[in-house]
């Protein structure tokens, strides 16, 4: 007991010296003078390669039992369908929300069952994915989403980065030459980027898809994403 009381007595005083030498060194320090925060950000646009189709069914009973098997039914054609035409990067085919749901009346008594169950069509290969969701007949289209791909993202980043630095050193320039110093030293710098991701367009519902013919492509058009990098901190003036 003694020796931890010993211990805990040297960390307190350590800990004390510690304090004393940082009041100490901030004293004799002066504050910082002539340092300038400023930002400055790069922009690049550029067309969405990566495409996202969601296809849903839904069904309605009184057996729950009975509405699980009719979506576990329709999702398995689906993806029997889909996974003719998977491939890594161009058509990926994945699952999304499969659950079934209570239906009370107005005195909260259960009078059903209603279920739903998604799978995700997205991938490059706009042709691909498009033909593969005509193809689908036992669920139909319930929205569509654009974005850019990983390669494609790091590339656009690589860019807007390279814009935003050269922006924020032209910046830091003129403000010194302004400020009528001759020139600067960075201090310190964040870089922080950003871009829309998947852009959701639910203009193309699931009543329009069922009266689609069977192999139809389903029509869709990308747009464009902007990917912007900001590059903060401050700057010593000299």
């Amino acid at each position: 007991m003694t020796i931890k009381l010993q211990a805990l007595r040297l960390i307190a005083v350590f800990s004390l010296a510690l304090a004393a030498s940082a009041a100490a060194v901030a004293q004799i320090l002066p504050p910082p003078q002539n340092v300038l925060q400023l930002s400055a950000s790069g922009t690049v646009e550029v067309q969405q390669d990566m495409l996202s189709l969601m296809l849903t069914t839904s069904r309605d009973g009184t057996d729950p039992a009975v509405v699980q098997a009719q979506l576990k039914t329709a999702l398995d054609a689906a993806l029997a369908e889909a996974r003719k035409s998977a491939q890594p990067g161009q058509l990926d085919v994945r699952t999304g929300n499969f659950g079934i749901y209570p239906r009370h009346n107005q005195s909260g008594k259960i009078t059903g069952w209603q279920g739903t169950a998604e799978l995700i069509l997205e991938g490059r290969d706009f042709p691909r994915i498009t033909q593969t969701a005509g193809r689908i007949q036992s669920m139909t289209l319930g929205g569509v989403g654009f974005a850019l791909s990983r390669e494609q993202r790091a590339k656009v980043e690589s860019e807007a980065q390279a814009i935003a630095i050269e922006r924020f050193k032209a910046k830091a320039a003129e403000l010194a030459k302004g400020f009528g110093f001759s020139g600067y030293s960075l201090r310190e710098v964040a870089v922080n980027a950003n871009d829309q991701g998947f852009i959701p367009r639910q203009r193309m519902m699931a009543a329009e898809a069922k009266t689609a013919q069977a192999d139809m492509a389903v029509p869709v058009e990308a747009g464009k994403s902007t990917v912007m990098v900001t590059v903060s901190g401050s700057v010593q003036l000299r």
